[in-house]
């Protein structure tokens, strides 16, 4: 018994001393060294991460380098986790969980167009759907055009993810990084893309965000909007243009945003996150001046408020009739000559796709 007293106490003593340490070391460190924002950005592996998971930058020197829209002190009443944007790492990327680095780096030429395109893990049928459709990466044969699903990740969906690991070795069109997949998060989902474009396919010509629930005309898009033949365009952003729209103030709305987050009466000109598109020089400039501005929750706005800051205004369409952040409804050859359809099931999307193939040569789209 005397030796099991021993014993113990000796337990006891060894895990009071380790305490005692870790309280010494919890002190000495912030004192020995506080990394400044400059030493954050530098300090990257090789594939361009900052190292470790959800860094935040030193909070002072943040804020003395960030452009608001709005407060400094952002609400977070309502959101948990990384809902909250601005709570989060502001400056570092988020790990990749999948991540496709060699996707434009395999092939002969730089891809004319990339799709980003916002999806969620569950979305299955949608990703089949679009992968034979509008994102067919072999639907325009004299140009390059490749299709990323975009994806955040959920807590406690295991099999889900193993699912969708599956998915991404079959198809090798799915990026994710770890944050929390959820409407308030969009913004990361978008800037997540937007990095990679930059990071691993710079020479592309252009970049086209988009959504799983959308209907695209890419042939319409690539010949007659973009027109390869063309010298690519820079600084250019066009699609649906959303102007003088004003932060709508009702809690009970799905758009709703808070005077805390955006406090000005009008949100800058941007066009609707349902389809726009960008010349890819673009991808890099957003990125960068993102790590100074305020996120905001409705992906969209924060796109417009980025490029407003770098001096870049929406492009007009060649007609207001291309780009439909609405469901048009498919009648004769209307699909023929838009660019943007919105709220199509994947079940539909074939549907209208086979239809749309057909009508081609009567409808005249070339």
């Amino acid at each position: 018994m005397q030796w099991k007293r021993r014993h113990c106490f000796l337990h006891i003593a060894t895990f009071a001393f380790l305490l005692f340490l870790l309280a010494v070391l919890n002190f000495l460190v912030p004192h020995i060294w506080h990394p400044s924002f400059t030493e954050l950005l530098s300090w990257r592996d090789s594939s361009g991460l900052l190292k470790g998971e959800g860094l935040n930058a030193n909070k002072s020197s943040v804020e003395n380098n960030t452009i608001s829209p709005g407060k400094q002190n952002i609400s977070t009443e309502g959101q948990t986790g990384l809902e909250n944007l601005n709570a989060i790492s502001m400056h570092g990327l988020f790990p990749y969980i999948i991540n496709e680095p060699d996707k434009c780096q395999k092939r002969k030429a730089a891809p004319f167009l990339v799709f980003i395109i916002a999806t969620e893990a569950l979305d299955v049928e949608a990703r089949s759907a679009i992968r034979q459709t509008w994102a067919n990466e072999s639907l325009v044969s004299a140009v390059g055009v490749i299709r990323l699903f975009l994806l955040g990740k959920r807590e406690g969906q295991g099999v889900t993810q193993r699912m969708l690991q599956e998915e991404s070795r079959t198809y090798h069109d799915i990026i994710q990084q770890d944050f929390l997949d959820s409407y308030y998060n969009l913004t990361l989902k978008t800037l997540m893309g937007l990095h990679w474009v930059a990071r691993y396919c710079p020479h592309a010509a252009y970049v086209m965000k988009t959504d799983s629930d959308m209907f695209i005309n890419t042939e319409y898009l690539i010949e007659k909007l973009l027109r390869p033949g063309l010298k690519t365009r820079t600084n250019y952003y066009t699609g649906r243009i959303m102007e003088n729209m004003s932060p709508i103030r009702d809690k009970k709305n799905k758009w709703y945003m808070s005077e805390e987050e955006y406090q000005n009466p009008k949100y800058p000109t941007f066009c609707s996150g349902t389809g726009y598109v960008l010349s890819a020089d673009l991808a890099d400039k957003i990125y960068r001046i993102s790590t100074r501005i305020h996120r905001l929750h409705l992906e969209d706005v924060y796109v417009g408020l980025c490029l407003s800051q770098l001096r870049v205004k929406p492009t007009e369409p060649p007609s207001k009739s291309l780009f439909h952040h609405w469901h048009v409804p498919f009648t004769g050859c209307k699909y023929t000559h838009l660019i943007t359809s919105h709220q199509i099931p994947p079940k539909t999307i074939l549907k209208y796709w086979k239809t749309h193939q057909s009508n081609k040569e009567k409808c005249k789209i070339f």
